[in-house]
């Protein structure tokens, strides 16, 4: 038969000549070619559509399912699980890249245990999903030709079987295409190899795949800002509560206050510590950092305070103490602290403190200039063998006024670069020296709002206290 090489016909007994009969079985095997010619035309095109039909149903499954979820690891399951049906492969995974790491992780597959596979750095030489990822470029494998893996003389163990790997991308308008993971695909069934119809299918699938990743990363990073957003904002408030009531104010005297963190968290604290009978003592410390350290940092100090304070029989005695607690959390991160201890006895008239390098304490008298209170320690964390030593001054009851704040306040500046000052805030005090001590403070946060016209660039504390 034409066409059909091995494919006979054979005609039974015909009373005709040899050359009638001749004639008459060639035409007969013409037109059973064309008949089976045309069968075969048909299955191949009715296989041809069915094969398009899957392909088309797979991309429209595929954008139905990116669509109806942001996890990627769901979404990634289902999608290797479709591909490696439609294309026959028994193995296939999805491999995403991780910048901050520089490998690429697979976050799906089937055919084997996601856990079991380690990261792979995208810098390996030895692996085609990390060489596709590189050269943004697709390879296939058919087991009749060699390894295309020159960086590894051996090649990689795919046990003769074809695969392919198609780099996932992803750019938006305007913005070149840049590589985000890489689909694999492994093992196909009947060891054929994958054909440049798979090759385009998968292509058309990674670019899916690629817009889903970059969304799925957009809502994680997302996540984690709210996740952090509201953990700052908790910190925010518990570092907040550790400082004192506006009601134990109240019951220690002629007392004003404020902390004002210049981001969530803070690293200046204080403490106002009722000692019995007419002693209080003060505390003001200024962490060198902010962020989370240094807030960690004073709440264990804060916290640390009033019990040592209670149970010391000096001020430096206090600070050491302190110092003992916190010393090896200072050694560790490299931060130091400065602190102001004081003790007020208004019956005795003194003012016993201890003052580990903290500049801004003083002591204003009812009538007199400002008198600043020495340090006779450096800062914690700066010289931990240095003995922290004592000082006192005499106190008038209801007259003298301790003035505490940190470098934020004196620090702030204006949009000519021009420092607030000291000075200007001790004048401020001064100016109004005859009222509440609350109001006092009220006054030098407005000046210094006002002085500098924009928001707080170091946490800013003031503690005034007269009794």
């Amino acid at each position: 038969m034409p066409r059909f090489a091995g494919t006979w016909v054979q005609l039974g007994p015909d009373r005709s000549d040899r050359r009638t009969r001749s004639r008459r079985a060639r035409a007969a095997a013409a037109i059973v070619a064309d008949a089976l010619e045309s069968e075969r035309e048909a299955g191949q095109v009715a296989a041809e559509l069915a094969a398009r039909y899957e392909e088309i149903d797979l991309l429209y499954t595929i954008s139905e399912i990116l669509g109806r979820t942001v996890d990627l690891a769901e979404a990634g399951r289902r999608i290797v699980r479709e591909v490696s049906e439609v294309v026959g492969a028994r193995r296939a995974s999805l491999m995403v890249h991780d910048e901050a790491a520089g490998v690429l992780r697979v976050v799906a597959g089937r055919g084997f245990e996601v856990d079991q596979l380690a990261p792979v750095p995208v810098d390996d030489d030895c692996s085609i999903a990390a060489r596709v990822f590189r050269e943004c470029g697709a390879i296939s494998y058919d087991p009749a030709d060699p390894v295309p893996n020159p960086g590894c003389p051996g090649g990689r163990a795919y046990q003769g079987r074809s695969f392919l790997s198609v780099p996932i991308m992803y750019g938006t308008t305007g913005e070149a295409q840049r590589p985000v993971g890489v689909i694999n695909l492994t093992d196909r069934l009947g060891e054929d190899a994958f054909s440049a119809g798979n090759k385009k299918l998968v292509t058309a699938i990674a670019n899916q795949v690629g817009a889903a990743i970059e969304n799925a990363r957009l809502v994680a990073e997302e996540r984690q800002r709210e996740r952090l957003s509201t953990e700052l904002a908790l910190a925010h408030n518990l570092q907040l509560a550790l400082l004192p009531t506006p009601r134990l104010l109240a019951q220690v005297g002629n007392v004003g206050a404020r902390c004002q963190p210049a981001e969530s968290l803070g690293g200046d604290f204080y403490d106002l510590i009722p000692l019995g009978g007419s002693s209080v003592g003060v505390l003001i410390g200024d962490v060198s950092s902010r962020g989370l350290g240094p807030a960690l940092l004073m709440a264990t100090a804060i916290s640390a305070a009033g019990v040592l304070a209670r149970a010391a029989a000096t001020p430096q005695d206090a600070l050491n103490r302190l110092l003992g607690v916190i010393g090896d959390e200072l050694g560790r991160t490299e931060m130091y602290v400065t602190l102001f201890y004081g003790v007020v006895d208004s019956e005795k008239g003194t003012l016993r403190y201890a003052n580990a390098g903290h500049p801004q304490a003083f002591l204003l008298p009812g009538d007199g200039v400002p008198h600043r209170l020495r340090a006779t320690a450096p800062p914690f964390g700066l010289a931990p063998d240095r003995a922290i030593e004592g000082a006192e001054v005499p106190w008038t009851r209801d007259r003298d006024l301790l003035c505490l704040f940190t470098d934020g306040l004196p620090e702030s500046c204006n949009a000519a670069g021009e420092s607030y000052g000291e000075e200007r805030l001790l004048d401020v005090v001064r100016g109004q020296v005859e009222r509440p001590s609350p109001e006092i403070v009220d006054a030098v946060f407005r000046d210094v709002e006002a002085f500098s016209g924009q928001a707080a660039t170091d946490d800013r504390t003031l503690v005034l206290l007269r009794r």
